[in-house]
């Protein structure tokens, strides 16, 4: 088998399956209990929180566990749209957002709020200058994806967080991080962040399960009412094994970061050199460095449905996706590859490639062994059937 769907899961390391069964049959009290055993969790959920802290640099007071990335975004969106109202109604997003932003917004528009989607360039980046013209007064928020999980397109925050403080009004900057959290850096303090959405599942850990970190001064009126975990922010028993499963991922992924970003990126390039001379009308639609994470390649493959093309490869053991896994099946077509304005064959035949350290060096070459003679097959498919 060869995996090569990373960007919608990893496969758990078996360290991080190993770590959550022990929580599980070992540290299985509830981290509110006075008992021994509920000292013991709270000991070991704080712990865990730690390390995620640590990975992204901030302190652990700022970090929060939710279910994962869409909770996580879902409580930023709707959590400052309703605690700031009385200072306005306008929420300002990018245009190839993942779903759980985008469907938020959607939402929240039907409520009585104004939205305003910044377009992005042919290589899916963020037109700044159309941020800077959109941003009024009344608004509340901007949140931007750091590594869009379609492409790969690195959004330049820094430059985002400049023109947000140079604001009269400075609204508060949300960054969904969940494709970028150990594979680039991701540092929300340093780039003036305030609110940050990460994912286990993305970094070989267990699924449900994620964290938000919240800048400090920052308040958000929670989704779920409760019990008053998470410092009141999310209630509900915590899920220990999975957080502490999570916090061991951070740890072997953070352990030699550097080293498995270039082994990803070598891959990466590998197979787009590949694909250069073996497939040479294949229109890449991931930017070229500095502005693309090291583990992802969007390629379309014209006069070839990305669909069909994904049939193929499973049936030779090969695992590749169309693009979002959170994408509905109905929605054939991407929305970030439709904002980035390509044509309607390169939407149709598009391809996502996505690696992780698990990936090996020849697997590139394997997986153009089964490639090259399906896309010639269905195009010859194509011809005949037009």
């Amino acid at each position: 088998m060869i995996y090569l769907d990373n960007a919608a899961t990893t496969r758990p390391f078996e360290e991080v399956i190993r770590e959550t069964e022990q929580v599980m049959r070992r540290t299985f009290g509830n981290p509110s209990a006075v008992h021994q055993l509920g000292v013991e969790a709270e000991e070991k959920l704080e712990a865990s929180r730690k390390a995620v802290a640590d990975s992204l640099q901030v302190s652990p007071d700022e970090v929060f566990f939710t279910s994962g990335g869409t909770e996580t975004n879902n409580l930023v969106l709707k959590g400052i749209g309703e605690r700031y109202a009385r200072k306005g109604k306008h929420l300002v997003a990018t245009a190839v957002e993942h779903k759980s932003v985008l469907n938020v917004l959607r939402a929240m528009e039907n409520q009585g709020y104004e939205v305003t989607y910044i377009p992005v360039d042919r290589r899916g980046i963020i037109d700044l200058e159309a941020l800077k013209q959109a941003l009024r007064e009344d608004t509340l928020l901007v949140s931007v994806m750091h590594v869009n999980n379609e492409t790969g397109a690195v959004q330049p925050i820094d430059g985002v967080a400049d023109i947000l403080r140079n604001q009269d009004h400075p609204p508060l900057l949300h960054v969904d991080a969940v494709q970028s959290f150990g594979k680039i850096p991701v540092h929300p303090k340093q780039s003036r962040v305030d609110l940050l959405t990460v994912s286990s599942h993305k970094i070989h850990g267990p699924k449900g399960i994620g964290a938000l970190y919240k800048q400090s001064q920052v308040d958000l009126k929670p989704l779920i009412d409760g019990g008053g975990q998470e410092k009141g922010l999310r209630s509900g028993t915590e899920n220990l094994p999975a957080i502490a499963g999570f916090a061991r991922a951070v740890e072997l992924n953070f352990e030699d970061v550097i080293a498995q970003q270039n082994h990803m990126h070598h891959l990466k390039e590998l197979l787009r050199e590949q694909l250069h001379h073996s497939i040479p009308d294949a229109v890449v639609n991931t930017p070229d460095d500095p502005h693309a994470a090291p583990h992802v390649l969007n390629v379309s493959f014209p006069g070839v449905k990305g669909e069909v093309l994904v049939r193929q490869l499973e049936s030779a053991g090969i695992y590749a996706s169309t693009g979002s896994a959170c994408t509905s099946s109905r929605e054939s077509v991407s929305h970030v590859l439709k904002a980035m304005g390509l044509a309607k064959d390169q939407l149709e035949g598009a391809m996502r490639f996505s690696f992780s350290s698990l990936n090996r060096e020849e697997e590139p070459d394997q997986l153009m062994e089964k490639l090259v003679p399906a896309v010639k097959r269905l195009r010859r498919l194509g011809n005949i059937q037009s």
